[in-house]
């Protein structure tokens, strides 16, 4: 299943579009929040697929059943770039437990890489919803090595998947080997460059979030 943000009329591909602009990512605040606006919009549209338990709740004039969500979900994302995405959806799932991993793209003399993962915190998935963040799904192989390494730990009920923009390569390579999991994208653009960055994108959101990296 796949939920592609640019596909339906709202005020969230306003805020793509400013994550895009290059004159407005100069503003590395505005870029974090934009991004985090964006993780809001994806957790409301996920909010809908999840599980509800109708409870009684005491009002000052009486009593009121209302549905409420059953289990928060697991938030997980990609240090660093992930962060302002995952706050997002932090904002909305403000009860949920949370998971980081460290991986990136490690550059062979080649001007190859391979995805190097260093690191993961994370609380018991067993039996949960795993909402993974990264802001790029460019070529797929970081998302999908990172979701592996927590599907091969733990049974997951459901795996989601969200990002800001995604490649058509990304999203095949994800699809490949992630069949159950469920995207949720804001834009998918057709090209990457050689060295896989995404055409047209937005450049690199770590970067843009919190400054050039050495």
């Amino acid at each position: 299943m796949i939920f592609d943000l640019s596909k339906t009329q709202s005020i969230a591909n306003t805020f793509i579009a400013e994550l895009r602009d290059e004159n407005i990512q100069k503003d590395s605040m505005r870029f974090r929040k934009n991004m985090e606006r964006v993780g809001e919009f994806f957790a409301y549209e996920i909010s809908k697929s999840l599980k509800y338990t109708s409870t009684e709740i005491t009002t000052p004039l009486g009593l009121s059943t209302c549905e409420v969500l059953t289990e928060q979900p697991v938030l997980a994302t990609i240090l660093r770039a992930g962060l302002p995405l995952q706050q997002g959806l932090l904002n909305i799932f403000d009860k949920a437990p949370c998971c980081f991993i460290s991986a990136y793209r490690k550059v062979k003399k080649s001007g190859d890489f391979i995805i190097q993962m260093d690191y993961v915190s994370t609380p018991d998935l067993e039996g949960r919803v795993l909402i993974m963040a990264d802001p790029m799904l460019a070529t797929g192989q970081s998302m999908v090595m990172c979701c592996k390494e927590l599907i091969n730990r733990y049974k997951i009920a459901e795996l989601h998947i969200v990002a800001a923009i995604a490649s058509t390569e990304g999203v095949t390579h994800v699809r490949a080997n992630l069949p159950k999991a469920k995207l949720w994208l804001g834009a998918i653009d057709e090209e990457m460059t050689s060295k896989s960055y995404i055409v047209p994108g937005l450049g690199d959101a770590g970067d843009l979030a919190y400054g050039e990296k050495v």
